[in-house]
């Protein structure tokens, strides 16, 4: 029989496997759960006292530990604003109203929020449209124009694209490839 050493995190017992294996002094037991949560992926401070109040963590304590973090930049929610933009930007093509949903939904600040999504301007923005489109367009030969236009519209609706937008880079992509497009809409 082999035996397998747990580690905290390791288990769905591991806020027990916490307790038992951390000192019981709050900021002690605070520190090693956020540089845990921190050593896989960043994270922002709102994500951090979220999972320290989960763990019952007293505020005061969690307030103070998590200011010290940011005080030695284990936590920077611009520095995470930024890369976050970028990444899913450019990974998964999102637009800034995508990318400001989600970065609100983990807790980052308004302002930050619209320092980040600023590095994307609206050239840049089209043209990843654009290249969503090209990607796309070819799985949607073989159904009639109006169904073509729902569906990569849809797409682009769903990754955060402003309407107008959406429509005219289709009807473009649409009448690249030969359809008629007289009778759709224009877009901004």
């Amino acid at each position: 029989m082999v035996r397998r050493t747990e580690w905290p995190g390791d288990s769905a017992d591991s806020s027990r496997a916490e307790k038992e294996l951390s000192p019981q002094d709050p900021a002690e037991r605070a520190r090693a759960i956020c540089l845990r949560l921190l050593t896989g992926t960043p994270r922002t401070r709102k994500q951090l006292a979220d999972a320290l109040r989960k763990r019952e963590i007293p505020d005061d304590v969690a307030d103070e530990v998590l200011s010290r973090f940011e005080d030695v930049g284990l936590i920077d929610d611009a520095a995470f604003a930024g890369a976050w933009v970028e990444s899913r930007h450019h990974g998964r093509g999102l637009a800034r109203r995508a990318l400001a949903r989600e970065l609100r939904t983990k807790g980052v600040d308004a302002e930050l929020i619209d320092e980040a999504v600023g590095q994307l301007d609206s050239e840049q923005e089209e043209e990843t449209a654009r290249e969503l489109v090209a990607r796309k367009l070819r799985a949607t030969r073989g159904l009639d124009r109006d169904r073509r236009l729902r569906r990569l519209a849809g797409m682009l609706a769903r990754k955060g694209y402003p309407e107008g937008m959406a429509l005219r880079v289709v009807r473009q992509a649409l009448e690249a490839e030969g359809e008629d497009t007289e009778d759709l809409p224009e877009g901004p």
